[in-house]
């Protein structure tokens, strides 16, 4: 598999200054490639390329702006008649086009957004615009939570997310997302499950600021069909990780009588590469049968010695009474990019319900 970045190829501008000198004839597909190629481009990561290639197009295109705009439409269209995905990353700079050189011009721009987002995604190109226009933004986004094509209606949720990730952050969504609660209104019964998806993560987003808008939603929203409250679920996982008492409530997950035993960490000493191995029994003692939302937390121990605590789910069912189950898991310590591990002691909890056991100590080692 390729860096990233090379998705910006030789072959690609070729091909792309085909597809755009068709539809603009006077477009110089020569001068294009040779200026992309200038300026150190070999030793550029994939996002200032991208932002490099926006530059560049800019150069070969019409000064103004809705005129430019016009002629995007019609390389689209000509892209899409060739076949080139529509979910190509790499056609990300016709998102930031909008971005840099349209930020003056909302209606363009915006007519714009509908547009090239059915072509390839532009959460991330709105940001500066609620930015700047707040309201009159949120307004036309919610316009667009209603439109026909699944792609602009998932733009509507995902680039109002409170916290996107890698985003611009919007710091007034954040303190109160208000705004935005009819774009998500408007979506909780979509049909595309891409769609759902960005309002459960739109939702999730809200849960790290004002869990209690999201609680209400959650009762609001609740028998509204299978869809819709697998939107809600997914959007209280932050909560539910959280043992918050009452999503924990909400779900019916209760720990009452719900009894844990024989936890036991198989490998106390785990060599980093390796994995930590662990058991437990679990027994519903109440009457009736128990939903019973199992996870474990892995208390990392960090550069500075303090522990942080990971939450990592097991399963959720429901457990007849008093039949007593064994649960087995192995816990990774492979190295990998996004994780680092310091040696010393470390610890390991279940939690059943929310409701956390006692720690038991593991010692990870070189």
């Amino acid at each position: 598999m390729g860096l990233i970045k090379d998705i910006y190829s030789v072959s690609f501008y070729e091909n792309f200054g085909q597809a755009v000198a068709e539809v603009h004839p006077s477009f110089n597909k020569q001068k294009f490639t040779e200026t992309i190629y200038e300026d150190n481009f070999a030793q550029k990561e994939w996002k200032d390329r991208m932002k490099h290639t926006t530059v560049v197009l800019h150069q070969f295109m019409p000064q103004n702006f809705p005129e430019a705009v016009s002629l995007i439409d019609k390389i689209i269209e000509n892209l899409k008649r060739k076949s080139f995905a529509d979910s190509n990353l790499a056609f990300i700079f016709f998102a930031d086009y909008i971005e840099v050189y349209g930020l003056d011009d909302f209606k363009t721009s915006t007519k714009a957004f509908v547009s090239i987002t059915q072509f390839i995604s532009c959460e991330f190109a709105v940001r500066p615009f609620i930015l700047k226009y707040k309201e009159q933004m949120i307004d036309e986004m919610t316009k667009w939570s209603l439109h026909e094509n699944h792609h602009v209606r998932r733009l509507a949720s995902e680039g109002s997310r409170p916290k996107l990730p890698w985003a611009m952050a919007i710091p007034f969504l954040k303190k109160d997302p208000a705004s935005i609660l009819p774009i998500l209104e408007n979506l909780k019964n979509d049909p595309s499950e891409y769609v759902r998806r960005s309002v459960a993560n739109n939702l999730n987003d809200i849960t790290k600021d004002n869990p209690e808008i999201v609680l209400e939603i959650a009762q609001k929203w609740k028998d509204h069909g299978t869809e819709t409250d697998g939107i809600v679920k997914h959007g209280c996982r932050t909560l539910l990780k959280q043992g918050h008492p009452e999503i924990l409530s909400h779900y019916g997950l209760e720990s009452t009588n719900i009894e844990l035993s024989s936890f036991e960490i198989k490998t106390p000493i785990v060599k980093i590469g390796d994995y930590l191995q662990f058991q437990f029994y679990l027994n519903n003692k109440n009457a009736d049968p128990k939903t019973v939302r199992l996870e474990y937390a892995v208390h990392y121990k960090k550069s500075k010695g303090h522990l942080a605590k990971k939450v990592f789910k097991i399963s959720e069912k429901i457990y007849p009474p008093n039949q007593l189950t064994k649960v087995e898991r192995n816990q990774s310590f492979r190295l990998i990019t996004t994780r680092v591990f310091y040696t010393g002691i470390h610890q390991l909890s279940i939690i059943i319900n929310g409701t956390e056991s006692e720690p038991l100590e593991f010692e990870l080692i070189n």
